[in-house]
Parts: structure tokens; C-alpha cells; sequence
């Protein structure tokens, strides 16, 4: 927190109350900020104090009637309802829920992160906590508390407008930036996040002034904790006598008066930044109220006191929770100001505090949420194709949803603005790959059940059986392996499966031959990488038999068709060697690039688009910042900030490569040593380019995946992608996954370096004056920067140890030994034809096809199964849009909410059972108004029609985002602008689904429906 600067707070004494006749009406909001993780596991912190904060505040608020709270986060509530509540207690919370004295904001699972979070991942955590919400307690929260994630997308604001928010709030924003807009009382505004939806989704935005979520931590007459009775939380044990380190003095008859005017002092200097005469004052901080006894006690006395010298103070105090401000404030009917789709990153604190290390913190994490997110989403649209196609098992269906409800918890939670951002302790990063890594497994139990669970047991044996002793053995090996295409569009691509032997044939359940490749692994010496040619419908899974030949192939036979592809070496070229480059250039192409290797350096030289006719040339290698650790010499890099000691330097001095031809795909192999003498290298890159598909998104894209590490201590890794492209600096990047936003350079008198990167959650590119783009795909977060002309560096690693006392007492150096192995996708070409491919492409990496192995390389079955082709329909909806989510969430509420409430209240409600019948589909238009002659278009489909793949479609009703409102029940509150006036109510959408299943999708919607089928 910043702290009180005396001379400005004396000065304010002088000043009326922000030039109001009334008194200043401070809404006094109690809170504790409660991170799930951080430095303290969710374990460690429900016992040393969270689940002391919902006892005793529902206790006190019991005791009083004017109190009040706001909860915000929902994991730490639902494990106290679960596991800590009484009978009495959840009574009570009910009662205070009724009365408004107790308010949930925001809903979600967490507080979720805005920089590195997909927008996928920020729904579900929203759906998730809604949903408990909405079924146990039939409330939806209105607002949200956004009070700690470093810095603000401006994706955010649209995804609470569509989850039927009122008002959004905000903190941490550039504090030069938050400077200006405190003199200049703008820290209030309208929020347009999307330029496509607009006006139709704008929020009300309130800023936090510079002190933030906590009071002041100053008081004049005290060297303890100002405002916070209760002390400082205390780990791992509560105190038995109840004394907490810390705790400040108590109001009484001496220290009351003091206590109010440096109250009163703050409200007033906070009253001159807003428009209105209410002040926002939020009351608590991190880990507070576990004591809330002490804490209303102590601040009771203190209210009274100063309302009753209101006229002397002109100040009222009044406790509220986040709606009663959030009225007042729309009652005043002022006109605000409108911003537009511009997000608020970087985050920085002071000129050499740049908040943009953590988009890159703990890469292996980033990852692993990533890949948990996108088994979830296959195994959720699976597990509803099950249920619609045997509804009665074998697999039990109570059994799969806690599977399930396991993995969505997990990623829910990983959401979290210090989980993801890597800025965790170690041991708390340790328990969340823990609760990933055991849902996953879970999950996959359920993937393979359903797929290997006999649906007729009594033809089961014979099909599943191997050789009896009476007949012929094989000696080939067979493996089986199941394929499945979570997306909602029809896919040809490869995939890879890893095997033991150096030759194999692929059939699909045709019995046809599968064109597939076999060549010696890039990662393990003694494994061999099978790369398979896979055609999928939408959300279809196909089955493939892998034979391997125990004997050689005999020219002509079936074995021709896979090719076996040889590594070829070139010699390892130190850098110190390098002579005239460009004399000796190797091509590597397919029908639409031509990739060219430079001999002398065993570097990319350049790319053409063979489509086009476009060479640009590109440079590709690895470098490193040396970050400082030591707070005695300067400025320091930690898990939250990125800060440049000096420019980076390349990372290695030699370079060996390895040139793969192929048939399925063309494969380079580059592999970067420290030092020249290094036996061992520490920077790998594997780059594939697709070979003779017709698809148009495979032929233009680039895989590539890299390995990095371990790193040596304090170096901060990037790959720096230099071209021939001239974008001036101008680099784009997405807002988590749903627009893109212009990132011009900017020039600063310190830290330029580091206050220029961004996070990329799933793109970033630059182009040229000439429109050529060269974008950059990724599947997970990562920090990217255009530092100089025509370059992109996409920071990958960082490993650093510093001697700040708060980051060691903490344990929150980033002291990662870990190899990280990211992949980025990279396309080159006009910028028509790369934004048209880009949306899709980011999808197909984020989505690639799962595989699942039935078994093990085996003798054959005595008795296969009869293949005639994809046993399942495919559900395949237009390229421009994207079914986000299909699944059973299993809340157990009707879709009326009048009769909802009555359920509840009557208590028939008390035990839910899960709904197994309702389906919740999400639908996204993936493109801008404008940015594609014909894929901005609006999209009309056929609910039924779309669906028929998985079973007849009965009934259809649009929801909220969250699925917890019916649409045509939402009314937002309208606020007046200075662009427009009245007081009109906005819904989510003015087009409604047809009573023959129609629905028209219009460019950056998401729509959301129930599905009965």
C-alpha cells in the first residue's frame, strides 16, 4: 500500500468536502481479502484463520443488525459450508442473505487473473462458484471486487456484463496512470471492453483509489495495524488465548477521537477523486476478520462517534455492503465518461516495478492448467455424448460427474491471481499441480471406461480376448489406440504416438491403411515418434490399429506406406566460427512455405509463402537477461517483476541441427549450447512442417516446440524471432484469448524494456506497412515484447533468487531448476489471410485431438471387432464459431426462479440431487465486426440441426454466461454517459432462439442455452 504523504493529508484538512454542500457519505465495506494459495496452502489457511472468518462474521453479524459483509471468493466459503459450518450457522447465513447484510461478490471459484488467463478458464471458474451459489442460496451475484489481479483486461468487463453484472471494480493499474485519474476524478467510467458488442455490454467501472482494497495501515498515534483489531493472522496454529501479533489499540474513551479524525482525514482526501459526495472505504485487508468480534466491537464505537459529530466532521459513516455504494452511486445520475476496449497492461508500481515477469513464472505450471482445461473440455462434450447414447451406464453416471466436478474444481481454482501467475510459494505451486495431476487421472479414468466398459457383456470376452494356446500366434504386435476431435469442426491433421519399435502400420475402422511416418524420437534415444494422418468430424473419435511388423516389410506391401524417415546431421558450428552467412541455404518446404537453413550457422534464414509469393527473412535463437538479485545493487527481477539488467545476450555459442524429411511431416531439429565445450545443450528447438495435406491451416502453419533448461540462476529466457518485417515496434496481443489489442511502443526514461511486454495467452503477431504478419500461436501464457524493429521475443523461462527480506520471509523467490517444453505455432502471410486461419489455428493447438490407448503393444485378439467406419455422427458448426463449452454441470435448480426461491426457502431443497438432463452449450463467434469480409458476418445456425450428431434436440432456453439466468429475466442497470443519456435497461441480446431452434450469432457474442434432449 501506498502510504499517507502528511503534507497532502494536512492539506486536506482545509479543503471542503470535495466542493459538496452535503456531507461526505462514507459507505464503510467489510471484507477480507482471502487468497487461495499463495504463500499458504488452502489447507494451511482454512485452519490458521479462513474458516474462522465465516464463523465469527456470521456470528456478529447475527448480533447486530446494521452490520455487514461482502464475501468474494468462493472456495475458501464452499469448504467452510462443507466441512465447518454448523446448522446454525447455515441458518444464519440464509437469514443474512435474505436481509442483504451479507453479499457475494463476484461468485466465481477465485479471483481469477487477468493477463495470463485463458477466457475459458475465467468462465468456468465464474460458472463454477455461480452455480453453487445460485443452487443452494438461489442468489446471483451483481458486482464484482476485482481488487488484486495485476492489472485489468479489457475482457474482464465484457464477461461480467454477460453474467448479468451491474457494476465492475477495479485496483491495480499503472500508478502513473492511477495518479492522473485521481486528480482528474476519472477513476469512474463506462467500460466498452469489446469493440464489436459495445454499447450492448458496457459496465460501470469504479477504480480504486491509490490505497486500494485495505485501509490505511498508518495511524499517527499508533505504530500498530490501524483499522485491524484483529491483528495479523497467524500460522499454522490460531493462538489458544486469542492474542494476535499485532493487534491495534482498542477504541475507548481516549483514543476514539484520534481514531475518527484520522478517519475522517482519510475519507475526505479520497472524497476529492470521485465526482459524487460517496466514498467507497473498504474496511479489512488480507486475512482479515477471523476475529470479527474485535474487529465490529472496536469499529461500532468508532461510527457512532463520528456520526454523532457528523456536523463537526462533515462526514457520515455508515457500514454497506458493495450494492448499497454501488446505488448510491447510480442514483446521483451523473453522466460518465466512456471508455473504450483499451485494457489497463502492463501493470507497474514505481518506474523500475514492471509487473510483467509473473506472464512467464512458473512455465511448467502455466502449462500443466492448460492442458488440465483442455481435457476437461474434451471430457465434458464426451461424457454428454455418453449419457445421450447410453443413458443407463455401465459407467455410473454419479461416479463420472464427481470425476469431473474433481477437474473442474482444480482448474477453477489454478484461475487464481496468485496460482497461474506462478507469484506462489513453491509449496503451494506443489499443491496445485497436486489437485491438477490427480483430477487429470481421474478424468482419464473416465475417458477410458467410457470408451472400454462393455456396452453388451456377453460379446465382450470374445472381442477383448487374446490367442488361446490352440491357435496360430501372430508374431506382429498390435497396439489400439482411440481418437477424439474436441472441437466442433471437421479436422485433418497428425498426431503423434510414441512407440517402441522402428516400423509400424496404422488402419483405421475401415481397414483401410492410414498414411503415417516413423523416425527415431527427438526426446528419448530409445523411442521412436509414429506420426499418424487423422481425419475427424466434429467432436467425432475414430478408432486405429497400430501393427508392428516383427519382420522386415517386403517391397510393395502395406508397409510402404509409412515411411520411414532417416536423420540427417549437419556438423555443430560454434558461434565464434561463423563466417559470410546466406552462401549455403538448405530448403525445407511444403506447398506453402519454403523454409530456408543457413549452413554456416545452422540458423533459420528465411521463410516464403509459396501462396503468395512473400520471403521474409527470419532469424530465430535464444536469449537470455541477466536479472539482478541483489536489492543493495539495484532494481530486482522476482515471480511478479520482470526488470532488465542491461539488454539480453545470445544464450549459447554453439549450434547443431538435425534435418528430418518426411512425408507426413518435415522435422528440423536445432539444438543450442551455453558454451562451445558443452557436452550438454540447454536450448532445443523442434520445428514441423506439415508435408502434402490439403488442408489449408495445416499447410500454413509452423510447429514448433522448444525445451529450455535447467537454467543457470538469475537469467531470464526468450526466444527472439528477428525479421526483415518493418512494424515500427507495433506489437499485437490478445486480451486471454477473445481480441486482440494494439501494443505500440513506448519509450520511458527507466525500465522501457520491461514495461513493453505483454502477456500473450494464446497469440501475438507484427506486420508490416505491406500487411505480411507473422503470427505467433500459443497453448500456454507466456510474456512477449517488439523491442526493436521487425523483432518478437516471446519470454519462455526464468529462474532468480533475490535477497529481499519480504520475498525470502515469504519463500517466493522463483528458484525454478525446471526444463520447460513449450510449443508456439507460428504462420506467415498476408494479413487477411493469417487473421482468417489465427482464431482457428489458436483453438487447434489449445484442442488437439486426445488419444487414448486401449492397450498395450500385444499379441493380436483372437476375434477383432467389426470396424465400419466412425461409429459416432459428427456435430460440426461454422468456422467462425466455436463451441466453447458442452456439458452436464449437474445443478440441481429448475429454469424458473420464482419457484426456485420457494424450493429453497420451503426447504425441498436441502439435499439437491444432480440433473443429469440438462445440457449447457456456450457459443462464441471467434471474429471482430469488420475484420473478415465474410467471417465477421453474423452466424445463423440450427440448434437441432447442429445437434443431430449427438440426439434429437426437445428443448432450448437461452441463459446468462453462467447459465444461472434466463435471458429474457436480465435487466442490467443503465448507466448515463456522456455519449448517450436516459436510463434505458440493457440484456444480453435483442435475438432470441426461434421456436424452430434458429439462432443468429453476431460477431464476439457468446451465447449460452440449456439443451433438454
Amino acid at each position: 500500500m501506498v502510504r499517507l504523504n502528511l503534507f497532502f493529508a494536512l492539506l486536506c484538512l482545509s479543503v471542503s468536502a470535495n466542493g459538496h454542500q452535503e456531507p461526505i457519505q462514507a459507505f464503510v465495506i467489510p471484507h477480507s481479502h482471502m487468497d487461495v494459495g499463495w504463500v499458504y496452502t488452502v489447507q494451511e489457511s482454512m485452519h490458521a484463520y479462513a474458516s474462522n472468518v465465516y464463523t465469527t462474521v456470521v456470528e456478529e453479524l447475527s448480533r447486530v443488525k446494521g452490520r455487514r459483509f461482502i464475501a468474494v471468493e468462493q472456495e475458501f466459503f464452499r469448504l467452510w459450508w462443507d466441512t465447518a459450518a454448523s446448522q446454525w450457522h447455515k441458518k444464519q447465513v440464509r437469514q443474512l442473505l435474505q436481509e442483504g447484510r451479507l453479499e457475494f461478490i463476484i461468485g466465481g471459484q477465485v479471483m481469477h487473473d487477468e493477463s495470463v488467463t485463458d477466457i475459458d478458464d475465467a468462465i468456468l471458474q465464474l460458472t463454477e462458484g455461480h452455480g453453487f451459489l445460485y443452487e443452494t442460496f438461489g442468489v446471483r451475484p451483481h458486482f464484482s471486487w476485482h481488487v488484486d489481479p495485476f492489472g485489468a483486461s479489457a475482457t474482464t468487463p465484457v464477461l461480467f456484463a454477460l453474467a448479468g453484472f451491474d457494476a465492475h471494480l477495479i485496483s491495480r493499474i499503472d500508478y502513473d496512470l492511477k495518479d492522473v485519474m485521481q486528480k482528474k476524478k476519472k477513476l469512474q467510467f463506462v467500460w466498452r471492453g469489446s469493440p464489436s458488442l459495445a454499447d450492448t455490454q458496457e459496465i460501470f467501472t469504479h477504480t480504486m483509489d491509490q490505497y486500494s482494497y485495505c485501509t490505511p495501515s498508518y495511524i499517527p498515534f499508533s505504530n500498530r495495524s490501524g483499522f485491524y483489531w484483529n491483528g495479523v493472522a497467524m500460522f499454522p496454529d490460531p493462538p489458544k488465548d486469542g492474542v494476535y501479533p499485532n493487534m491495534s489499540l482498542p477504541v475507548t474513551k481516549e483514543t476514539v477521537e484520534p481514531y475518527a479524525q484520522t478517519m475522517v482525514d482519510n475519507i475526505k482526501q479520497r472524497a476529492q477523486w470521485f465526482q459524487t459526495n460517496h466514498v467507497l472505504w473498504p474496511w479489512g485487508c488480507d486475512k482479515q476478520f477471523y476475529n470479527a468480534s474485535v474487529q465490529f466491537t472496536n469499529m461500532d464505537m468508532l461510527m457512532n462517534y463520528i456520526n454523532k459529530h457528523s456536523t463537526e466532521f462533515g462526514v457520515t459513516v455508515q457500514y454497506a455492503t458493495l450494492k448499497e455504494y454501488f446505488q448510491a452511486v447510480h442514483q446521483s445520475n451523473l453522466s460518465w465518461e466512456v471508455r473504450g476496449s483499451q485494457d489497463f497492461l502492463p501493470y507497474s508500481t514505481e518506474p523500475f516495478q514492471a509487473w510483467t515477469g509473473f506472464y512467464a513464472s512458473r512455465n511448467v505450471l502455466k502449462g500443466v492448467a492448460r492442458r488440465a482445461s483442455s481435457l476437461l473440455h474434451s471430457a465434458e462434450s464426451l461424457f454428454v455424448r455418453y449419457r445421450i447414447k447410453y443413458p443407463e451406464g455401465p459407467v455410473q453416471k454419479e461416479w463420472a460427474l464427481d470425476k469431473l466436478k474433481a477437474l473442474r474444481w482444480a482448474v477453477s481454482e489454478v484461475q487464481h491471481h496468485d496460482a497461474i501467475t506462478g507469484t506462489e510459494s513453491p509449496k503451494v505451486a506443489d499443491m496445485y499441480m497436486e489437485h491438477l495431476n490427480q483430477s487429470m487421472m481421474g478424468v482419464q479414468e473416465l475417458l477410458a471406461a467410457m470408451f472400454l466398459l462393455p456396452q453388451d457383456p456377453d460379446t465382450a470376452s470374445a472381442k477383448y480376448r487374446s490367442n488361446t494356446k490352440d491357435e496360430q500366434p501372430s508374431k506382429d504386435l498390435e497396439q489400439h489406440i482411440i481418437v477424439y476431435n474436441p472441437l466442433a469442426w471437421n479436422v485433418t491433421t497428425y498426431i503423434n504416438v510414441s512407440v517402441k519399435y522402428s516400423m509400424a502400420l496404422v488402419y483405421d475402422d475401415n481397414g483401410k491403411v492410414v498414411p503415417a511416418q516413423i523416425q527415431p524420437s527427438a526426446e528419448s534415444p530409445a523411442d521412436y515418434d509414429l506420426f499418424i494422418m487423422v481425419e475427424l468430424g466434429g467432436l467425432q473419435y475414430r478408432k486405429y490399429l497400430i501393427q508392428f511388423p516383427q519382420s522386415e516389410c517386403k517391397k510393395g506391401s502395406s508397409c510402404g506406406i509409412t515411411h520411414a524417415a532417416r536423420v540427417v546431421k549437419f556438423e555443430r558450428r560454434d558461434v565464434s566460427e561463423w563466417k559470410k552467412r546466406g552462401r549455403k541455404l538448405l530448403p525445407v518446404l511444403n506447398d506453402c512455405y519454403k523454409l530456408l537453413f543457413d549452413q554456416e550457422t545452422n540458423l533459420l534464414h528465411s521463410i516464403t509463402n509459396r501462396l503468395e509469393g512473400q520471403k521474409v527473412i527470419i532469424h530465430q535463437d535464444f536469449w537470455e537477461y541477466d536479472a539482478n538479485g541483489d536489492v543493495h545493487a539495484g532494481p530486482i527481477s522476482d515471480n511478479y517483476i520482470f526488470t532488465a539488467n542491461g539488454s539480453a545476450v545470445p544464450a549459447y555459442k554453439s549450434v547443431e541441427m538435425e534435418i528430418i524429411p518426411g512425408k507426413i511431416i518435415s522435422e528440423v531439429r536445432q539444438y543450442f549450447y551455453r558454451e562451445a565445450s558443452d557436452k550438454n545443450y540447454t536450448y532445443a528447438m523442434v520445428t514441423r512442417v506439415p508435408v502434402g495435406f490439403k488442408d489449408k491451416l495445416l499447410c500454413q502453419r509452423l510447429d514448433q516446440s522448444y525445451a529450455l533448461g535447467p537454467l543457470v540462476v538469475n537469467r531470464e529466457a526468450v526466444l527472439r524471432t528477428t525479421t526483415s518485417l518493418s512494424n515500427k515496434k507495433t506489437l499485437y496481443t490478445d486480451n486471454n484469448g477473445y481480441q486482440m489489442l494494439k501494443r505500440e511502443h513506448k519509450q520511458y526514461i527507466n525500465n522501457t524494456v520491461s514495461r513493453n511486454y505483454y502477456p500473450m495467452v494464446r497469440q501475438a503477431f507484427i506486420e508490416d506497412e505491406d500487411s505480411c504478419r507473422l503470427s505467433l500461436l500459443s497453448e500456454r501464457a507466456h510474456g512477449v515484447a517488439s523491442l526493436a524493429e521487425g523483432e518478437i521475443e516471446v519470454m519462455l523461462h526464468r529462474r532468480l533468487w533475490n535477497n529481499q527480506e519480504w520475498n525470502r520471509g515469504y519463500n517466493l523467490t522463483l528458484n525454478d531448476s525446471s526444463v520447460v517444453r513449450p510449443s508456439i505455432w507460428m504462420m506467415l502471410g498476408s494479413s487477411a489471410a493469417v487473421a482468417a486461419l489465427s482464431q482457428q489455428g489458436a483453438l487447434y493447438l489449445q484442442h488437439r485431438p486426445v488419444v487414448l490407448p486401449i492397450d498395450k503393444p500385444q499379441k493380436p485378439w483372437s476375434e477383432h471387432e467389426r470396424w465400419n467406419g466412425p461409429s459416432v455422427q459428427p456435430v460440426v458448426l461454422p468456422p467462425n464459431l466455436h463451441m466453447q463449452y458442452l456439458g452436464i454441470p449437474g445443478w440441481d435448480y429448475g429454469p424458473n426462479h420464482t419457484q426456485h426461491l420457494q424450493n429453497i426457502n420451503s426447504g425441498v431443497k436441502t439435499n439437491p440431487e444432480a440433473d443429469f438432463d440438462r445440457v449447457l452449450l456456450r457459443i462464441a463467434h471467434l471474429y471482430e465486426k469488420g475484420e473478415d469480409p465474410v467471417l465477421s458476418k453474423p452466424a445463423t445456425i440450427n440448434l437441432k440441426e447442429i445437434l443431430q450428431g449427438l440426439g434429437e434436440v426437445k428443448a432450448v432456453q437461452e441463459r446468462s454466461l453462467t447459465g444461472t439466468w434466463d435471458i429474457s429475466d436480465l435487466q442490467r442497470w443503465s448507466w448515463r454517459t456522456t455519449e448517450k443519456t436516459g436510463n434505458k435497461k440493457t440484456s444480453s441480446s435483442s435475438r432470441r432462439v426461434t421456436m424452430d431452434f434458429n439462432v443468429t450469432i453476431s460477431p464476439k457474442e457468446i451465447r449460452t442455452f440449456f439443451i433438454h434432449f
